[in-house]
């Protein structure tokens, strides 16, 4: 594998080992400071709100000016986010680390449209999206894993290692990763609108087919996943060590999927849009089995979690990449980015609400975003119904 892959690979694994960390460790972290399960998942949206502002900025930059200096400016970021985080002694220290690591939240748009840069054609490109997709599905194995292990230290000591591995990929990326954007366009006029980029995907007939789908696909995964610990915690009794072995369960069919099955079974088998229509059903039949409150299909439903949102994830990420313009990939993937911050915003606060009210609404809301995306996507399609899939070699 070329060197530059890897370098973004690892760049990208140690975004979400941080991620990872989070979701077990934090309402136990964060509760220690006296915090309401609507606070906790106020301290998502704070990180979204912030990454819904930088992530199209950086993406179009980077378009402008390159990949490689955007991406060691927002991975030091990341590195001072964990370190303030941490260190925090109140609740205003904990937004204020999460606020700084969301406006570096770029870092993940950037690595991905190097390995767009990277591909030499439309299967590698669809296969390099593929190991960011692996890649993050090791992450949310290794992350909360870790993050329950670091927590028998204390529930502080997992960021401060989030933060020192974040501080290592600074210095490899430094000294690893050349630029990898060559058809930059230093005369393109770069907004500090972070709506701006939007209106644009609004106004795109060609993409905002896409845009929709991933935005209620964002919806959905962002309600389940703020307020994942708090159910677990408060459903079935489980501890943070606990939580931190199902998302390492999840993580490893994650990468199952994206290692081998995307290319092997599903992209051989499917079109990308049948392929998302299948995954929109899986990944909706697994809300409400984890809805019903049942321990026995609340573990049942995690493969199929999986599954689903990992393939759905590189499925229209690459429909978005493959479609945009060749000049405007970066501000494209950067738009995905930001309109996925944006449901991580709106996601945390209406589960967290729903929450309150009884611990499954959240879980019963995300089953009714599938349906809804289901129905776009059945609207919508590009695909006659006699089109079959084209094999791989």
């Amino acid at each position: 594998m070329q060197r530059e892959k890897l370098v973004v690979i690892f760049t990208v694994l140690v975004d979400v080992i941080g991620v990872g960390i989070v979701i077990p460790i934090l309402p136990f972290y964060v509760g220690s400071f006296g915090a309401s399960p609507f606070v906790i998942t106020l301290l998502f949206a704070s990180f979204a709100f912030f990454a819904f502002l930088s992530s199209p900025l950086l993406g179009a930059i980077s378009d402008k000016v390159g990949r490689r200096p955007v991406l060691i400016a927002s991975i030091s970021s990341t590195a001072l986010g964990w370190f303030v985080f941490a260190s925090a002694n109140s609740l205003p220290l904990l937004f204020l680390g999460r606020i700084i690591d969301g406006a570096a939240a770029g870092n993940f748009t950037v690595a991905q449209s190097c390995l767009v840069d990277l591909a030499r054609d439309e299967k590698e490109r669809s296969a390099n999206l593929g190991l960011i997709g692996a890649t993050f599905g090791i992450g949310l194995m290794v992350g909360p894993f870790l993050g329950g292990v670091l927590s028998t230290v204390s529930h502080s000591f997992p960021f401060w290692c989030a933060g020192i591995l974040a501080s290592i990929n600074t210095v490899l990326t430094y000294a690893f990763l050349p630029e990898t954007h060559q058809r930059r366009d230093p005369n393109a006029v770069t907004t500090f609108n972070p709506l701006s980029p939007l209106a644009r995907a609004v106004l795109n007939i060609r993409l905002r087919r896409y845009f929709l789908s991933w935005t209620i696909f964002a919806v959905a995964i962002a309600s389940s996943h703020s307020v994942f610990a708090l159910y677990g915690q408060h459903a079935f009794g489980f501890d943070s060590f606990t939580i931190g072995l199902m998302f390492a369960f999840t993580g490893i069919f994650a990468v199952l999927n994206q290692t081998l099955l995307l290319r092997r079974v599903w992209l051989n088998r499917f079109t990308e849009v049948r392929l998302e229509e299948l995954m929109i059903v899986m990944l909706g039949g697994s809300f409400v089995l984890m809805a019903l409150r049942i321990p026995v299909l609340f573990v049942l439903a995690l493969p199929f979690f999986a599954t689903s949102q990992s393939v759905l994830r590189v499925v229209l990420t690459s429909e978005v990449a493959g479609k945009a313009d060749p000049l405007m990939k970066g501000e494209a993937l950067g738009i995905m980015t930001s309109l996925m911050a944006a449901a991580m915003i709106i996601g945390p606060l209406v589960s967290g609400a729903l929450f309150e009210i009884y611990d499954s609404l959240p879980y019963y809301l995300a089953t009714a975003l599938m349906g809804v995306s289901f129905g776009s996507t059945l609207r919508f399609r590009e695909d006659p119904p006699s089109s079959r899939p084209q094999s791989l070699p």
